[in-house]
């Protein structure tokens, strides 16, 4: 099982910026899918952005052209680039991966708050 370890959580202001990042225990090259979900406040948990197999990326509908996703192979690291952060965005991200044969593991989570 792969070990993830987030990192980059924390506090902002309406409008500001933050980046997550992920680091992963073995290679990220040959996940299914690996990327971010979050759960906010008495919410479900909820897809953020993703990388599917052959390199595809989807966004959820509330965060697309404000945060950004990318990954580093060489450093099996993904990371989350959050910008014009609004107060809805206030969660816990998790870093998630799917093997190919279908096990999901996920990281202890990071918080992020975003105040009005």
């Amino acid at each position: 099982q792969v070990l993830l370890v987030e990192s980059g959580g924390g506090l902002a202001q309406s409008g500001g910026s933050l980046k997550l990042s992920c680091a992963a225990s073995e290679s990220i090259s040959s996940f299914i899918e690996i990327g971010w979900y979050r759960r906010g406040p008495g919410k479900q948990r909820e897809l953020v952005a993703v990388f599917t197999r052959g390199s595809l990326i989807k966004y959820a509908d509330s965060v697309k052209g404000r945060f950004t996703i990318s990954r580093d192979e060489d450093k099996n690291t993904v990371a989350l680039q959050m910008n014009s952060l609004k107060p809805e965005d206030t969660a816990v991200y998790y870093c998630h991966t799917l093997s190919t044969t279908f096990f999901n593991s996920w990281g202890q989570g990071t918080q992020v708050t975003v105040s009005s």
